[in-house]
């Protein structure tokens, strides 16, 4: 084994290199984080479960739907307050999720199929934006069109 010896001056340069990975998560776990309440809203929703979506959201924030080229605004609170148990299972799965993080915001564009009792419903794309609040990411708004699955 061969013993080579670095100058003090290599060694500083090699710990200031690490730095910067050892303090900032790497981009598959801080896109993880980012996605985390969006697939947790999307989860209570599917349950009916109103306390969990509003537990991902900021209330006062805004849902954007596209419908028919028209827009639909309210707030994410009574957003919420519009899902209520019905008899059909419903799902909205996204997929290929695009996220861009710059410090404490951040937005996530997805396609999406939405089913109903397990079947294509309606298609489109999703947008979400997000805030760091205290820690944690929560969905600030939410924009979406809608059109009939292929």
């Amino acid at each position: 084994m061969r013993c080579v010896r670095l100058r003090p001056a290599t060694l500083l340069l090699a710990a200031i290199a690490t730095i910067p990975a050892l303090a900032a998560p790497s981009s598959a776990a801080r896109d993880a984080a980012v996605l985390a309440p969006v697939q947790a809203f999307f989860s209570a929703m599917s349950r009916y479960d109103q306390a969990g979506m509003r537990a991902q959201v900021l209330p006062a924030g805004m849902a954007t739907l596209m419908r028919h080229g028209k827009p639909v605004q309210l707030a994410l609170g009574d957003f919420v307050d519009h899902v209520k148990p019905g008899k059909a299972r419903i799902e909205e799965r996204i997929r290929h999720p695009q996220v861009h993080v710059d410090d404490n915001i951040a937005v996530v564009w997805a396609p999406y199929v939405f089913l109903l009792d397990g079947k294509p419903h309606h298609c489109g794309t999703d947008v979400f934006n997000l805030a760091r609040v205290d820690g944690h990411w929560l969905i600030s708004g939410i924009a979406d069109n809608s059109r009939a699955c292929p």
